[in-house]
């Protein structure tokens, strides 16, 4: 019997502090030395008050590190610093890389959902993890940030499928709090939480849903 792809699950993953973890102290110090700009990490910082631009691709590399480090930066220097930032952010959450591969080892359909720069996106292309995902959506590409609902919408048209059969799993509280609102199955990132074990959980209850007869879903007989 054919398996209904409109019935099957999605697994919609994040990248950042997901897929990887976050950059070290030693990471951003780096960065600092190269960009000459300290406490690159704090919220408030250049580097994070004009990540949403950059995230979404209204920034050139050379005009949002030129932003960052307040002076004009050329555009080699500017690759150099996408190369720095992109290395930071490659640090593996070998947890997560395990659940990817169990979860494509059992068939079922990944795809990834991140908020990424175009240099940091071609960075990553090659990438081991990139070989378990369907699809790939960046930000910079699709010109959408989570959390807004528009990205949200754009992943559900590409999928094709109903939100509650997409698990969503994200870090930030803001994105899970939109995903959810659109009916997404969207769980916040735990790094200590065993992700295996919740996904599997999941999975068996969606199994168990969709091959329940209607009347134990709750469907009324017609009269």
């Amino acid at each position: 019997m054919t398996r209904d792809d409109s019935l099957r699950r999605w697994y919609l993953f994040d990248y950042g502090k997901v897929i990887s973890v976050a950059p070290t102290v030693q990471d951003w110090e780096v960065l600092a030395e190269a960009t000459g700009v300290q406490d690159l990490a704090h919220p408030t910082s250049m580097y994070w008050q004009h990540r949403y631009a950059y995230d979404a691709g209204m920034l050139t590399p050379d005009e949002y590190w030129s932003l960052v480090c307040g002076g004009r930066v050329s555009q080699v220097r500017a690759a150099w610093l996408d190369i720095l930032d992109a290395n930071q952010w490659s640090h593996p959450n070998l947890d997560t890389l395990d659940t990817l591969e169990d979860l494509d080892a059992r068939g079922e359909r990944l795809a990834l959902l991140s908020n990424m720069p175009a240099a940091m996106v071609l960075h990553h292309a090659g990438a081991p993890w990139t070989r378990f995902f369907r699809h790939r959506f960046f930000s910079s590409s699709l010109g959408l940030v989570k959390p807004s609902p528009a990205v949200f919408d754009h992943v559900l048209a590409e999928l094709a499928v109903e939100p509650h059969l997409i698990t969503f799993i994200d870090d930030a509280p803001a994105n899970i709090a939109a995903a959810r609102s659109l009916g997404f199955d969207a769980r916040l990132f735990d790094p200590a939480a065993d992700l295996s074990r919740e996904l599997a959980k999941a999975g068996f209850q969606h199994r168990q849903d969709v091959t329940a007869p209607a009347s134990a879903r709750g469907a009324c007989a017609p009269s």
